[in-house]
């Protein structure tokens, strides 16, 4: 940096307009614009990118589906953050916070709306009564490590993330502080799962499902292109279970959804079918 910034004594928004994401953000929610989501025919709406927390839940409706559960039928919709897509006034109807994920579960008499990519995970779960236990200590650590994820990943993306790859100036305090903060998250992943097959004990559940899009991808060198900047083979108990979670039919298949980005075989903007995703799958070299 060229010189010391001072803050104001009041904040003012003097966000350099140069830079697309920081573009995005404003100090005020609510819809900016009218426009009413697209729906299909299915129960469940999803309105997502398959970004890290976008993945999360189209992993866990291809493992419902994977698991023969018929009713986690779904449509996915891209919303495109880069264009605004979440600030739609039926965006904002449905997640007031203006993130993705958003569900809509229309199974009920009453249509459901649900936000916040746990939420999404345990409302799923616990409707199709899979992936999470259903009572006793083994619940518990399956929430433990998905609220682990939820309070960790921040760090991991708005952090590290934002200033080792998206921030137009690199600067050494942003990332080294950050860079510090994910490899001790690396770290105690490491531990637990030098103990256990999967993260919260040896049954796969919604927390590896949280955990995988974020730590997991990174390990494997598909997050921020930072795997040797982070020293990611030391962690040998996350690379071991990045590996094998990878390789579940399930996550594939979800890990593409709603992609608007990568290596064609990666790419399935709307998902209605599981046709959808055959014909995607079958472009992998």
């Amino acid at each position: 940096m060229n010189e010391q910034y001072v803050p104001p004594k009041v904040w003012v928004n003097d966000t350099n307009g140069g830079n697309k994401w920081a573009n995005i953000n404003s100090p005020e929610a609510g819809a900016r614009y009218e426009k009413a989501l697209p729906e299909g025919e299915h129960s469940l709406q999803l309105y997502s990118l398959g970004t890290p927390n976008g993945q999360k839940v189209t992993i866990l409706l291809e493992e419902l589906l994977g698991a023969g559960v018929k009713e986690a039928e779904y449509d996915a919709f891209l919303i495109n953050i880069g264009d605004s897509d979440q600030f739609s006034s039926g965006f904002v109807g449905v997640n007031p916070n203006s993130k993705i994920p958003a569900l809509v579960d229309k199974s009920g008499e009453q249509a459901v709306n649900v936000f916040e990519s746990a939420s999404i995970l345990v409302h799923l779960a616990e409707k199709f009564n899979r992936f999470l236990p259903s009572a006793g200590p083994a619940r518990t650590q399956t929430f433990n490590w998905l609220f682990w994820a939820q309070g960790s990943a921040p760090f991991l993306g708005g952090g590290f993330g934002h200033f080792y790859a998206y921030a137009d100036e690199k600067q050494q305090y942003p990332i080294n502080r950050f860079a510090m903060e994910a490899k001790r998250q690396l770290d105690v992943l490491d531990k637990q799962l030098a103990k256990y097959h999967f993260v919260a004990g040896d049954e796969y559940t919604i927390a590896d499902m949280a955990i995988w899009p974020w730590y997991g991808n990174l390990v494997l060198g598909k997050l921020y292109d930072a795997a040797e900047f982070l020293q990611v083979d030391s962690y040998t108990n996350v690379v071991r279970w990045a590996k094998q979670v990878a390789q579940r039919e399930g996550v594939q298949r979800g890990r593409i959804v709603n992609r608007a980005f990568g290596e064609p075989w990666e790419q399935l903007a709307e998902r209605h079918t599981a046709e959808d995703i055959d014909a995607v799958l079958k472009l992998r070299p």
